[in-house]
Protein backbone atom coordinates (compact mmCIF):
# COMPACT_ATOMS: atom_id res chain seq x y z
CA UNK A 1 0.00 0.00 0.00
CA UNK A 2 1.51 3.31 -1.01
CA UNK A 3 1.39 6.40 1.12
CA UNK A 4 2.08 10.03 0.39
CA UNK A 5 3.81 12.54 2.62
CA UNK A 6 2.79 15.41 0.38
CA UNK A 7 5.27 14.22 -2.19
CA UNK A 8 5.17 13.51 -5.88
CA UNK A 9 7.35 10.76 -7.28
CA UNK A 10 9.48 10.63 -4.15
CA UNK A 11 10.22 14.36 -4.31
CA UNK A 12 8.59 16.88 -1.96
CA UNK A 13 5.73 18.82 -3.49
CA UNK A 14 6.26 22.58 -3.63
CA UNK A 15 3.36 23.58 -1.48
CA UNK A 16 1.12 26.10 -3.17
CA UNK A 17 -0.48 28.85 -1.14
CA UNK A 18 -3.48 26.61 -0.46
CA UNK A 19 -1.33 23.94 1.09
CA UNK A 20 0.63 25.99 3.56
CA UNK A 21 -0.74 25.10 6.92
CA UNK A 22 0.04 23.49 10.20
CA UNK A 23 0.12 19.90 8.97
CA UNK A 24 2.61 17.68 10.70
CA UNK A 25 5.36 15.59 9.20
CA UNK A 26 3.52 12.56 10.56
CA UNK A 27 0.48 13.33 8.37
CA UNK A 28 0.07 10.70 5.66
CA UNK A 29 -2.59 10.29 3.00
CA UNK A 30 -3.25 6.80 1.72
CA UNK A 31 -5.97 4.81 -0.02
CA UNK A 32 -8.69 3.76 2.41
CA UNK A 33 -9.21 0.09 3.22
CA UNK A 34 -12.25 -1.71 4.63
CA UNK A 35 -10.51 -1.56 8.02
CA UNK A 36 -10.90 2.23 7.92
CA UNK A 37 -14.70 2.19 7.72
CA UNK A 38 -15.27 2.81 11.45
CA UNK A 39 -12.96 5.83 11.37
CA UNK A 40 -14.52 7.13 8.14
CA UNK A 41 -17.99 6.82 9.67
CA UNK A 42 -16.81 8.63 12.81
CA UNK A 43 -15.75 11.54 10.56
CA UNK A 44 -18.55 11.68 7.99
CA UNK A 45 -21.49 10.69 10.22
CA UNK A 46 -21.66 13.90 12.29
CA UNK A 47 -21.20 16.10 9.21
CA UNK A 48 -24.00 14.36 7.33
CA UNK A 49 -26.27 14.49 10.40
CA UNK A 50 -25.59 18.22 10.87
CA UNK A 51 -26.79 18.86 7.33
CA UNK A 52 -24.88 22.14 6.96
CA UNK A 53 -22.34 21.36 4.23
CA UNK A 54 -23.44 18.29 2.26
CA UNK A 55 -26.70 17.86 0.36
CA UNK A 56 -27.25 14.37 1.74
CA UNK A 57 -30.09 12.90 3.81
CA UNK A 58 -29.39 13.85 7.42
CA UNK A 59 -30.96 10.63 8.70
CA UNK A 60 -28.60 8.32 6.84
CA UNK A 61 -27.34 5.41 8.91
CA UNK A 62 -23.76 4.17 8.84
CA UNK A 63 -24.25 1.70 5.99
CA UNK A 64 -26.00 4.24 3.75
CA UNK A 65 -23.36 6.90 4.35
CA UNK A 66 -20.48 4.50 3.76
CA UNK A 67 -22.13 3.16 0.60
CA UNK A 68 -22.30 6.74 -0.71
CA UNK A 69 -18.72 7.58 0.30
CA UNK A 70 -17.40 4.31 -1.14
CA UNK A 71 -19.63 4.32 -4.24
CA UNK A 72 -18.36 2.54 -7.35
CA UNK A 73 -16.09 4.95 -9.17
CA UNK A 74 -14.94 6.67 -5.96
CA UNK A 75 -11.26 6.40 -5.05
CA UNK A 76 -11.36 6.89 -1.27
CA UNK A 77 -8.45 8.17 0.78
CA UNK A 78 -7.82 8.76 4.48
CA UNK A 79 -5.48 11.13 6.27
CA UNK A 80 -3.53 9.77 9.21
CA UNK A 81 -1.85 12.05 11.70
CA UNK A 82 0.20 10.39 14.42
CA UNK A 83 -1.69 7.14 13.88
CA UNK A 84 -5.22 8.62 14.00
CA UNK A 85 -7.44 9.02 10.95
CA UNK A 86 -8.34 12.72 10.86
CA UNK A 87 -9.78 13.18 7.38
CA UNK A 88 -11.15 11.42 4.36
CA UNK A 89 -11.93 12.29 0.77
CA UNK A 90 -13.15 10.65 -2.38
CA UNK A 91 -12.12 11.34 -5.97
CA UNK A 92 -14.29 10.52 -8.95
CA UNK A 93 -15.07 11.61 -12.49
CA UNK A 94 -17.52 14.48 -12.35
CA UNK A 95 -19.47 13.16 -15.34
CA UNK A 96 -19.29 10.31 -17.80
CA UNK A 97 -18.48 10.39 -21.50
CA UNK A 98 -17.54 13.85 -22.72
CA UNK A 99 -17.21 15.15 -19.14
CA UNK A 100 -15.12 12.27 -17.78
CA UNK A 101 -11.89 14.32 -17.98
CA UNK A 102 -13.10 16.57 -15.13
CA UNK A 103 -12.63 15.27 -11.57
CA UNK A 104 -14.84 15.83 -8.55
CA UNK A 105 -14.08 15.33 -4.86
CA UNK A 106 -15.75 15.37 -1.47
CA UNK A 107 -13.66 16.10 1.63
CA UNK A 108 -14.41 15.86 5.34
CA UNK A 109 -12.04 16.64 8.22
CA UNK A 110 -12.59 15.22 11.70
CA UNK A 111 -13.95 17.90 14.04
CA UNK A 112 -10.99 17.54 16.41
CA UNK A 113 -8.52 18.11 13.54
CA UNK A 114 -10.00 21.34 12.18
CA UNK A 115 -7.39 24.04 11.71
CA UNK A 116 -4.46 21.64 11.42
CA UNK A 117 -4.09 21.76 7.62
CA UNK A 118 -5.92 18.50 6.96
CA UNK A 119 -8.26 19.95 4.32
CA UNK A 120 -5.34 21.68 2.60
CA UNK A 121 -3.38 18.44 2.56
CA UNK A 122 -6.37 16.55 1.12
CA UNK A 123 -6.86 19.19 -1.56
CA UNK A 124 -3.26 19.13 -2.79
CA UNK A 125 -3.23 15.33 -2.65
CA UNK A 126 -6.47 15.14 -4.64
CA UNK A 127 -5.20 17.55 -7.29
CA UNK A 128 -2.10 15.41 -7.72
CA UNK A 129 -4.13 12.18 -7.69
CA UNK A 130 -6.49 13.63 -10.31
CA UNK A 131 -3.58 14.65 -12.56
CA UNK A 132 -2.05 11.18 -12.17
CA UNK A 133 -5.34 9.61 -13.25
CA UNK A 134 -5.44 11.79 -16.38
CA UNK A 135 -8.04 14.34 -15.31
CA UNK A 136 -7.58 17.81 -16.83
CA UNK A 137 -9.71 19.83 -14.40
CA UNK A 138 -11.59 19.58 -11.12
CA UNK A 139 -15.09 20.82 -10.37
CA UNK A 140 -17.01 21.11 -7.13
CA UNK A 141 -20.69 21.00 -8.05
CA UNK A 142 -22.38 22.17 -4.87
CA UNK A 143 -20.28 24.12 -2.37
CA UNK A 144 -22.58 25.57 0.27
CA UNK A 145 -21.84 29.30 0.24
CA UNK A 146 -22.14 29.61 4.03
CA UNK A 147 -19.25 27.13 4.40
CA UNK A 148 -16.91 30.11 4.24
CA UNK A 149 -13.78 28.27 5.38
CA UNK A 150 -14.14 25.77 2.54
CA UNK A 151 -14.92 28.45 -0.04
CA UNK A 152 -11.85 30.46 1.00
CA UNK A 153 -9.63 27.39 0.99
CA UNK A 154 -10.78 26.29 -2.46
CA UNK A 155 -10.16 29.82 -3.75
CA UNK A 156 -6.63 29.78 -2.30
CA UNK A 157 -6.17 26.42 -4.03
CA UNK A 158 -6.92 28.00 -7.39
CA UNK A 159 -10.64 27.30 -7.75
CA UNK A 160 -12.89 29.99 -9.18
CA UNK A 161 -16.60 30.30 -8.61
CA UNK A 162 -18.10 29.74 -12.05
CA UNK A 163 -21.72 29.56 -10.98
CA UNK A 164 -24.03 30.49 -8.14
CA UNK A 165 -27.26 28.61 -7.49
CA UNK A 166 -29.47 31.04 -5.53
CA UNK A 167 -31.15 29.44 -2.52
CA UNK A 168 -30.35 25.94 -3.79
CA UNK A 169 -29.39 24.51 -0.39
CA UNK A 170 -31.81 24.21 2.53
CA UNK A 171 -29.59 24.95 5.49
CA UNK A 172 -31.07 23.52 8.72
CA UNK A 173 -30.53 26.78 10.66
CA UNK A 174 -30.30 29.50 8.02
CA UNK A 175 -32.94 28.38 5.55
CA UNK A 176 -32.27 28.66 1.80
CA UNK A 177 -28.67 29.60 1.02
CA UNK A 178 -26.71 29.72 -2.20
CA UNK A 179 -24.61 26.87 -3.53
CA UNK A 180 -21.51 27.51 -5.63
CA UNK A 181 -20.01 25.67 -8.57
CA UNK A 182 -16.23 25.94 -8.34
CA UNK A 183 -13.73 24.92 -11.01
CA UNK A 184 -10.04 24.85 -11.83
CA UNK A 185 -7.84 23.32 -14.49
CA UNK A 186 -5.07 20.92 -13.52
Amino acid sequence: MSTSRLSRGGKPVALSKCCRGRHTKAMQIRPATAHDDDAIWRIIGPVIAAGETYALPREWARDEALAYWRAPGHAVFVVEDNGAIVGTYYLQANQRGGGAHVANCGYITAAEATGRGVARAMCVHSLDAARTRGFRAMQFNFVVATNECAVQLWERCGFATVGRLPGAFRHPRLGPVDALVMYRTL
